[in-house]
């Protein structure tokens, strides 16, 4: 089981990395909001479609209105404020503000998740993580500060959705609770794009790949993996495999998007990394060692 959790970890990583450079193709296609629309229509309609398939029941009452939350926050807000960022915020400083979710995270976990209580070491890596977040911040403001903040609140919002889940979701059918959190979610997002955009569309076939990737591949597969990961590790453990997500973003932004990447926003990239290192790989430790202590005593 460690072979495929891993390989499903980094092809998650490789797609979400990537998919700032297609979302910020996709940004110059549609309107943003209604590019996210699109995409994650497509997502829905593509595990509906499984669903019907698989006759995976409705939801029971219960659950539904969680699924209803975790899609406002997860997939509605938080794709506003990323769409919404990127017109003003290369794609790499945008996957590393959104990315810092792991921070988030555990200070919430320190609160409502057993067992993941902070720990010095863990304070010390979210105030290095901090640190590092108006470093990198600080060397693109360009009067576009509200931008900067709109995409760390993404990550506040993904955080909250992740600990919703882990509380009250994390024993519900995957599939199920992935594709009505994104229906609802893209009805959300179709709402706030009709209501309040009004950019031109541009079809075409390269626009159109744009959206199937990003539903298809970026949407219904990898929010699948990624709640089925989350939904068997740890909310801290799971979200190191997050770390290498902004790399990938960066390194996708210089090659197809030519953006730059000066030696300030590299620092300050490289302490959020390292701050989201120290705050998870306590975890790890410690569960390695209650789990030897475990077999110790078995023996």
């Amino acid at each position: 089981m460690i072979i495929p959790m891993s390989a499903s970890m980094a092809m998650l990583c490789l797609v979400w990395g990537f998919n700032f450079v297609i979302m910020k193709l996709g940004n110059g296609a549609f309107p943003p909001v209604m590019f996210a629309a699109l995409r994650f229509s497509t997502g829905a309609i593509v595990l509906l479609g499984i669903i019907f398939m698989k006759k995976i029941p409705l939801p029971n009452k219960s659950e539904f209105k969680w699924f209803v939350l975790c899609g406002l926050i997860q997939t509605t807000y938080f794709n506003i404020a990323i769409q919404i960022s990127l017109n003003y915020v290369s794609a790499g400083l945008t996957s590393v503000l959104t990315y810092s979710m792991p921070l988030f995270l555990s200070i919430m976990a320190h609160w409502w998740i057993p067992g993941e209580q902070l720990t010095t070491r863990k304070t010390f890596g979210i105030v290095l993580g901090i640190v590092g977040l108006f470093l990198a911040m600080n060397t693109h403001l360009g009067g576009f500060f509200w931008a900067v903040l709109l995409a760390l609140s993404s990550a506040v919002s993904w955080a909250v959705a992740n600990l919703l889940f882990k509380l009250k979701l994390k024993h519900s059918n995957i599939i199920q609770y992935t594709t009505w959190q994104m229906t609802m979610g893209a009805l959300g997002l179709w709402i706030y794009s009709l209501s309040f955009e009004h950019g031109e569309s541009h079809w075409g076939l390269m626009p159109a790949v744009y959206i199937l990737f990003s539903g298809i591949v970026a949407s219904a597969l990898a929010f699948v993996m990624w709640n089925h990961i989350l939904s068997r590790t740890e909310a801290s453990k799971a979200s190191t495999s997050l770390l290498l997500v902004p790399m990938v973003g960066i390194i996708s932004g210089c090659v197809f998007l030519n953006e730059s990447l000066k030696i300030v926003t590299l620092a300050g990239i490289l302490l959020v990394l390292t701050g989201i290192w120290i705050v998870n790989t306590k975890n790890a430790d410690k569960s390695n060692r209650v789990e030897s202590n475990a077999g110790n005593k078995s023996l």
